[in-house]
């Protein structure tokens, strides 16, 4: 995967929990921190992000992106 940003942190999901359309995204970056995304339920689907999964918190601005 190729991104623009220059901030990416790789982690875990620990939970998602799903709305009608926002979903959160919680993450365990290691050490003790943990970090939250808020996205489309339609992006949770469409990347298939459960939880265990390894993904990619992509950081630009005032935004977290997930990426997997």
């Amino acid at each position: 995967m190729k991104v623009s940003a220059r901030n990416s942190i790789k982690g875990k999901v620990l939970d998602v929990k799903e709305g009608a359309v926002m979903a959160k995204v919680t993450l365990d970056i290691g050490n003790g921190n943990i970090i939250s995304s808020v996205i489309t339920t339609d992006s949770v689907k469409e990347l298939d992000i459960k939880k265990g999964d390894e993904v990619v918190a992509i950081i630009k601005s005032t935004e977290v992106i997930i990426g997997k």
